[in-house]
């Protein structure tokens, strides 16, 4: 490997950890109502103040051996690994896209939905927020992507979204409507044919995982999981490999 490319691997690491940073103080401070922008970073324990230093993503975290500087109490190991997974998802990203306007916009994509993830798992919730960000990063990849035309995306908000939002009228609780409104802005991401991957994929997921909390009893059949998680990662497979997987099942029927 040369020079040049460990330049660019710790440059692109290091941007994507600083914005998984930002999107640990969304997921701690949205779901609280709190301004993201405005409040200074605080220990949660002792409530001082974090310096500049100390809030360097990663790096600060291993040199402060995981404590706070002034109160020695851990810090928690989430918002580590989140800086970690941020660094990790630039680099791959760039990995599956090159050099091209793919790259930054699945990675912001990615970020949007580790957000929705962390907070659904947390409260039950899908904030509007996050849902319009995806749905905006979804406009500008309509202009940077004109070959899949307005038509295709306007049928994909309402391909999956529209038959969540009839099962929740006749079943009550069915889908909660941030998961209706997360598929809707996915539609327009990635056009009908994806969507509904995205969907077969996050209710694969979702169906296993529940099944598994049956059979442990660590669930009940009355018992409701956060469905939001599971459709964000389908949501992502699809972007990623959605056309590859869709022409893989075609070839299937010779089609």
């Amino acid at each position: 490997m040369s020079g040049a490319l460990v330049i660019i691997g710790v440059y692109l690491f290091l941007v994507g950890s600083c914005v998984a940073s930002f999107i640990n103080v969304v997921i701690d401070r949205v779901p609280q109502g709190k301004s993201i922008v405005s409040d200074r970073s605080h220990c949660d324990a002792c409530q001082h103040p974090i310096k500049a230093y100390d809030l360097i993503p990663v790096v600060s975290y291993i040199l402060l051996r995981g404590k706070c500087r002034y109160c020695k109490q851990k810090i928690g190991l989430r918002s580590f690994i989140i800086e970690c997974i941020g660094g990790l998802m630039m680099l791959f990203c760039f990995y599956r896209f090159g050099v091209s306007w793919m790259t930054p916009l699945s990675f912001l994509v990615f970020m949007i939905l580790l957000a929705i993830t962390m907070i659904d798992f947390d409260t039950m919730t899908i904030p509007n927020g996050l849902v319009i960000s995806l749905f905006a990063l979804a406009v500008i990849q309509y202009f940077l992507q004109p070959e899949l035309d307005l038509f295709t995306r306007m049928i994909g908000m309402i391909s999956v979204s529209g038959i969540m939002l009839g099962l929740t009228l006749i079943i009550p609780d069915s889908f909660g409507g941030g998961d209706i409104k997360l598929m809707a802005a996915s539609g327009f991401l990635l056009g009908w044919a994806n969507n509904l991957l995205a969907a077969f994929i996050g209710i694969l997921i979702a169906g296993g995982y529940a099944t598994y909390l049956l059979l442990t009893k660590k669930n009940s059949r009355k018992d409701h999981i956060a469905f939001g998680p599971y459709l964000s990662i389908g949501i992502y497979l699809a972007l990623l490999y959605g056309n590859e997987v869709i022409r893989w099942y075609l070839s299937l029927f010779h089609l």
